[in-house]
């Protein structure tokens, strides 16, 4: 806090702005903390302030089958927008305010909505179940992998195959022709002008066994031909080293990036006949918890690891842990065996990643999320907040990002300034600050300092004599424009909260300013 001392008579008054650096520090002692914000619930950081997150609105009125695990908007031939939606029984369809069921007839099965036990990728060790046995499915919630061949789509749940829809709503997602029959995660890589269809983790093409370690992909520009042995194909078959399982993939520029439970690989295309993709292990004690848990952001990804560090990883470096000054509550509150519901996403309008993530004291569906600025002047900055989404990806193609309730609410994001139309709640607060060391000081009032203000602000003073001593409270509420506010608050140590719940809500928090006076020594 910075401070301007006036003279009054034989009385000397200070007045205090409030000015801390962005980012919550909620792992240290509210003391220790001193000079920080530590915590927080839907408040992000921008251009070094804090400021509430725009609100969100339904996409439409009907609700999705199921729990939805994926989202992917993409664009046809014609400009129109798509958006597929993966639930844990359904695959649907939104396309000019309609939802369409493109559920499969055949070979598809509606999985779990929760983990069991330890058998989650990344949250026990490998070979609970019967190896390679389709069973297996039952052990983890049914996640999806999407991708666009053209105009048209490919999915694949989990542990099963791949489907392709041809760009017709009248018409259902069918098996991929000669795809392997049980795919971990399947994605789609550019390539000299066409496209691969790869199956990470999938069935040997000789013997068909499954093996969690295998990588497959279709010739390019031909993703019916999976065969290595036919004239012309290009398609062909890996096998990773280091034991374990592969988890999920993500491109990074011209680059692949193939997760484990345990691992990080490399894939980069050499154009060698027999094995034209090289596979290197370029990290270790680094996989990733969940399928949906890693998101790439230009050349960087950003991901979980199942002993719940942050990472970042660009080609030609290493993976490097992430360091957050809130990940303990995560760590310590994240459900048990459920960590494959992890979703990582970004925002490109803030510069940031996000993580939803289920954290026990709400159950075992996801319910808080944890975000991190990765450029500009607020890079390294994180914030969290209270919000149940099951599904998220950032916008483009979309106007705004989309995020997906339990319930099956779909919602565009940073949209308005409200839940819906309704309220929803905010607020941020500071570590303990000693204003005098050894002096009791009275706080008397305030001056708002808040941009674009709306519906009031509670602000909430907490003063103590001592950092564990017994606390004193005061509350008032600030209206939209008000200029000065009066508030009586005695102590040595002050935590200053604003908080809003209410439709609209929010405001973009500047430098309010404190009337503090000399109280008294100890």
């Amino acid at each position: 806090m910075a401070a301007a001392r006036e003279h009054r008579s034989s009385e000397i008054t200070m007045k205090i702005a409030l000015e801390l650096p962005p980012g919550l520090n909620g792992d240290d002692t509210t003391l220790a903390g001193a000079g920080r914000w530590s915590d927080g619930s839907n408040v992000r950081f921008r251009l070094g302030r804090a400021e509430t997150i725009g609100g969100w609105e339904r996409l439409t009125s009907e609700p999705l089958t199921g729990v939805c695990r994926g989202v992917f908007p993409w664009t046809d031939n014609a400009g129109v927008l798509n958006i597929g939606f993966g639930t844990h029984a359904k695959l649907q369809l939104w396309r000019g305010g309609e939802l369409f069921d493109l559920t499969p007839t055949s070979g598809f099965a509606a999985g779990a909505i929760d983990g069991a036990g330890s058998a989650g990728f990344g949250t026990g060790a490998y070979g609970v179940g019967g190896y390679g046995l389709p069973s297996e499915s039952d052990y983890f919630p049914l996640t999806w992998s999407f991708g666009a061949w053209g105009q048209h789509l490919l999915a694949s749940p989990r542990n099963q195959t791949i489907f392709a829809w041809t760009n017709d709503t009248g018409q259902k997602a069918q098996p991929l022709a000669n795809a392997p029959a049980q795919v971990t995660h399947m994605l789609v890589a550019p390539l000299n002008g066409g496209y691969q269809v790869f199956a990470l983790g999938c069935n040997e093409e000789v013997s068909g066994t499954f093996n969690p370690l295998c990588v497959r992909h279709s010739s390019i520009r031909n993703n019916t031909q999976w065969s290595t042995a036919a004239s012309g194909s290009t398609a062909r078959e890996y096998v990773l080293t280091g034991g374990g399982r592969i988890v999920a993939g993500r491109m990074c520029g011209p680059s692949m990036l193939v997760w484990t439970g345990d691992a990080l690989f490399l894939g980069t295309y050499v154009g060698a006949l027999n094995q034209p993709w090289r596979f290197d292990r370029v990290g270790r004690n680094c996989g990733l918890i969940g399928p949906n848990a890693a998101v790439v952001v230009g050349q960087t990804a950003f991901w979980v690891s199942p002993d719940r560090q942050f990472y970042s990883y660009a080609p030609g470096g290493q993976p490097e842990p992430i360091a957050c000054p809130i990940r303990r509550d995560f760590a310590e509150e994240l459900a048990a065996s459920q960590g494959d519901k992890v979703v990582a996403s970004s925002n490109a309008e803030f510069s940031e990643v996000r993580f939803d993530y289920p954290d026990r004291r709400e159950g075992y569906e996801n319910s808080r999320y944890l975000a991190l600025a990765i450029s500009g002047p607020d890079a390294g900055a994180w914030h969290r907040g209270v919000m149940a989404r099951t599904a998220f990806v950032d916008a483009g193609p979309t106007a705004y990002p989309i995020g997906v309730s339990y319930d099956g609410a779909v919602f565009l994001h940073e949209k308005g300034r409200s839940a819906d139309g309704a309220a929803f709640s905010w607020f941020i607060e500071t570590a303990d600050y000693a204003l005098e060391a050894d002096t009791t000081m009275l706080v008397r009032g305030v001056w708002p300092d808040f941009k674009d203000q709306a519906g009031p602000v509670t602000l909430t003073l907490t003063s103590r004599l001592f950092p564990q001593g017994g606390t004193q409270v005061a509350a008032t509420p600030l209206a939209p424009g008000e200029t000065k506010t009066d508030v009586l608050a005695t102590g040595r140590y002050f935590q200053v909260r604003f908080a809003g719940e209410s439709a609209p809500t929010g405001c973009r928090i500047g430098a309010p300013a404190f009337d503090v006076v000399p109280a008294g020594r100890l």
